[in-house]
């Protein structure tokens, strides 16, 4: 029987309705966040203080039995290996397996920069820091790795790793130090330190990242700044906030990218000589300032820190005595959303994920304190055409267990891809490494 025009409208709303309340649903079950940012939206950034500034630490409550992140359909998550103690960062040797930063902020490091330990920084430093290498491996290839052993201990809140030729470094949060190294075996003695780095400071902006170029003739270390806006002054914010170039000796230092407040994840857009970061920015501004970013990083580019964000936006705390500054300071390529705490990054260099992952990129959203509802604790996706990024996308997500109350399963961090094409993922705060394959 044919229904009345007005019973037709009616249904269909109903219909409507219930459709939008699925899909909200579904992106709460998901964790999708909208504070990802297109560029046209970062290109007219709200004021600062829109909002009142906040302070939600998230609660980890850990992953119940049985439960993980969940990844798009067609891919499988697994736990690749548990019961770790603060697997921040991952690193893939030449013979495909895995090493694993087990390293915090150290209470010393607190203590030594003089720094008030707020309710935040004790929850990233309790419990003292691990200070070693783990080496995982998965010889039969079932997803979980079956042989865990140390690969090296006695570091110093460890964070970076590189195999370079017949050497191995590792950054600690206040040197670089190299060892001999050959395929198979573990790396023997204290190692040799060929680069002093500034430590301590604000936050967690302790981690030093390290990449070689392509070539092997360089190698870039990332250092966080040691305040939120140098509020205690620039000269203690020397050789910080930046990405330093030195020869794999430890000679030949300068400054390759400056006013980056804490770049960590870094890697090279495949087939291409560009070195890509994301960088954590600012706190205190409000909640939807200032957008963490993923940008190319530019020979000798400043990036506005401390004076500006976004390229030329003023921070309202600060004056800048040399106006010259703001001319030079660049915009960022794409925005990742504020307070996202988007600190992983690898390209994705294999071929078993579907082609639209192909040399892409996947960030680790480690999720911050300084927003009214939280932000990032997810792994997001960002496809390249033409050699530009396009607009993110959640990839891994299902972190958070109830917003409302800031609980969360676990931080997203670290990222890997093995040789195979599998992802792998460093949950530190929930001491799990996630791997998502095809399934």
């Amino acid at each position: 029987m044919k229904q009345p025009p007005f019973f037709s409208c009616t249904l269909a709303c109903c219909v409507l309705l219930l459709a939008a309340c699925n899909n909200a649903r579904q992106r709460s079950a998901a964790q999708t966040d909208s504070t990802v940012m297109t560029n046209a939206a970062a290109d007219s950034l709200p004021g600062p203080y829109a909002t009142d500034t906040v302070k939600n630490f998230s609660k980890v409550i850990g992953w119940p039995e049985g439960k993980t992140p969940l990844a798009p359909a067609g891919f499988v998550v697994t736990k690749f290996a548990d019961s770790l103690e603060n697997p921040r960062w991952l690193y893939v040797l030449p013979n495909g397996d895995v090493l694993v930063a087990e390293a915090k902020k150290s209470q010393g490091l607190l203590k030594k920069a003089g720094e008030v330990i707020s309710g935040k920084a004790k929850s990233e430093s309790g419990g003292g820091s691990a200070d070693r290498i783990t080496l995982l491996r998965d010889a039969d290839g079932d997803g979980r790795a079956e042989v865990r052993e140390v690969f090296l201990k006695d570091l110093h809140s460890n964070f970076g790793m590189l195999v370079l030729g017949n050497q191995f470094y590792v950054a600690n949060t206040d040197a670089l130090l190299v060892f001999p190294y050959q395929q198979g075996k573990k790396p023997s003695g204290k190692g040799k330190q060929i680069l002093a780095l500034p430590a301590g400071g604000y936050n967690n902006h302790w981690t030093r990242n390290i990449i070689a170029s392509n070539d092997g003739s360089k190698i870039y270390v990332s250092v966080g700044s040691g305040s939120n806006v140098a509020e205690n002054g620039m000269e203690n914010e020397a050789r910080r906030a930046c990405i330093i170039e030195i020869n794999p000796d430890g000679s030949g230092e300068r400054i390759f990218a400056s006013g980056l407040r804490n770049p960590v994840g870094m890697d090279w857009a495949p087939g291409t000589q560009t070195l890509y970061t994301v960088v954590n920015e600012r706190d205190n501004l409000g909640d939807d300032l200032v957008p963490d970013y993923l940008t190319a990083v530019k020979d000798s580019g400043f990036y506005g820190w401390p004076w500006y964000y976004w390229g030329q936006y003023e921070d309202p705390r600060l004056t800048n005595p040399d106006s010259t500054m703001k001319a030079r300071s660049i915009t960022p390529d794409l925005s990742l959303g504020s307070h996202t705490a988007s600190l992983g990054l690898v390209f994705y260099d294999q071929q078993s994920f579907p082609e639209k992952y192909h040399n892409g990129a996947f960030i680790g959203q480690r999720g911050s304190w300084n927003r009214s509802s939280l932000a990032g604790y997810k792994v997001v996706f960002v496809p390249f055409a033409e050699g530009r990024p396009g607009q993110p996308e959640d990839f891994l997500t299902g972190f958070i267990a109830d917003a409302a109350r800031s609980e969360v399963y676990g931080r997203p961090v670290g990222l890997a891809v093995l040789p195979g094409g599998a992802l792998l993922v460093a949950d530190d705060a929930a001491n799990t490494i996630w791997q998502v394959r095809k399934e």
